[in-house]
């Protein structure tokens, strides 16, 4: 989770291209904010065939959007590197097809909002008409009757929805409970250090890791394969809330966060990429004693990197017996 489906209904209206631009930042600052939440289980959904197909606007296709001065770079190339599951009927239960099954709003169908709140998911829309710029939206769903009558059920439903940023807050705990689930479901799984460095693209999407950092996963005790998984997963979520402008020392943690002790700093010089010497003093512990995490902040990038996870650092860098 979670899938996103795009409102038809909010594209293809005339309107001036640069207010089409602005609309289509807004809409797309939305998508982003919930795919940092859930970078592995986002997936757009557009009535297209393919997102780089789609007319936001009468004569305004998506490729003009990407080409405006306006647009940010990172969040056009973010935006393509989503998984694009268009059209609708690509994410249905095989088999299905729900002919029998229509949504409306303000008495037009709108395919994209009915399959959001059919299939769980969030409808998103471009923020061109006030109707669209909630973070909810109620539809009329109408269900033909499989009996004798040949009748139908009306009922009104309430659809997860966003068109700006500010619509996404009041999702984010929704969004994080389903993500947090796949995520401990599959660290629950995992026997080896290897394992888990493995899948840390998947599971962690928004940390970084050092290149040596892949040895000491690699020689990680069963017993801290689940204990260390839990802590990445705390600090990926720390992370994903963090506004260095607002917090400008740290995120908000999720567990026991901490600089090491001056006395100690010593031992947290780790190598990086570039073969550099750089100062990971921030840490966290991890059950059985004495497990440490050794990781630096990267304001810039809102996010950290890891470069060490194993015993607790002693002298001269090695870890401690």
């Amino acid at each position: 989770m979670p899938h996103l489906f795009l409102n038809e209904r909010s594209c293809g209206i005339t309107a001036d291209p640069d207010r089409v631009n602005r609309a289509m930042n807004e809409m797309v600052a939305a998508v982003l904010a919930m795919a940092r939440a859930d970078r592995k289980g986002t997936a757009l959904i557009t009535h297209a065939d393919s997102l780089l197909v789609l007319e936001l606007a009468r004569g305004h296709s998506i490729s003009k959007w990407m080409g405006a001065p306006g647009t940010d770079r990172d969040a056009r190339v973010l935006l393509k590197g989503l998984d694009d599951k268009s059209p609708f009927r690509t994410v249905f239960p095989e088999g299905e097809t729900y002919s029998g099954l229509e949504y409306r709003h303000g008495g037009e169908a709108v395919e994209g909002l009915g399959w959001a709140h059919e299939l769980g998911g969030i409808g998103i829309s471009l923020p061109l008409e006030m109707r669209w710029d909630v973070d909810r939206i109620t539809l009329e769903r109408e269900e033909l009757l499989d009996d004798e009558d040949g009748g139908s059920a009306l009922t009104e439903v309430e659809v997860r929805h966003a068109a700006r940023a500010e619509h996404v807050d009041t999702h984010l705990p929704w969004i994080r409970r389903g993500a947090d689930s796949a995520r401990h479901k599959a660290v629950e799984g995992l026997r080896s250090g290897t394992e888990l460095w493995g899948l840390k693209s998947d599971l962690f999407p928004l940390l970084q890791f050092t290149r040596q950092a892949e040895q000491h996963f690699a020689e990680l005790p069963e017993v801290w394969v689940r204990p260390v998984g839990e802590r990445l997963g705390e600090l990926q979520d720390a992370v994903s809330d963090w506004d260095p402008r607002q917090r400008p020392i740290s995120p908000q943690w999720r567990s026991y966060v901490r600089t090491e002790f001056e006395s100690r700093r010593r031992y947290c010089w780790f190598p990086e990429d570039d073969g550099k010497q750089e100062l990971f003093d921030w840490h966290c512990e991890f059950l059985p004693k004495p497990g440490r995490m050794h990781f630096r902040l990267l304001h810039d990038e809102r996010t950290l990197r890891i470069a060490y996870v194993g015993r607790k650092l002693g002298k001269g860098g090695a870890p401690i017996p």
